[in-house]
């Protein structure tokens, strides 16, 4: 079993900055590793994915340019610096361990609003 644990969430200005970080319990080097997010009475999103050596990123269109998904194998830890925001990237952000099995965690709420 892995555990996956998300933190960094909280409430923000519409053009404010927050960086999410995703935490494993056990490695995440052979992984793809993924964000996403649910807005309420919408269907969960990817927002990015990061490869196993960093190699490919991939995002949403609606938040490239402003968001940039990272990883740090060593303390198999992935982050997503989320830049610019704007009250519809309100949402519960989710990061996932890509594999034969997905790992999900419980999430971290993003409030983005005056």
């Amino acid at each position: 079993q892995v555990q996956v644990v998300e933190s960094g969430g909280g409430l923000v200005q519409p053009g404010g900055s927050l960086r999410l970080s995703c935490v494993a319990s056990r490695s995440i080097n052979l992984y793809t590793m993924g964000w996403y997010r649910q807005a309420p009475g919408k269907e969960r999103e990817m927002v990015a994915t990061i490869s196993t050596g960093s190699r490919t990123r991939d995002y949403a269109d609606s938040v490239k340019g402003r968001f940039t998904i990272s990883r740090d194998n060593a303390k198999k830890t992935v982050y997503l610096q989320m830049n610019s925001l704007k009250p519809e990237d309100t949402a519960v952000y989710y990061c996932k361990r890509q594999g034969i099995e997905d790992y999900w965690g419980q999430g971290t709420q993003v409030t983005v609003s005056t």
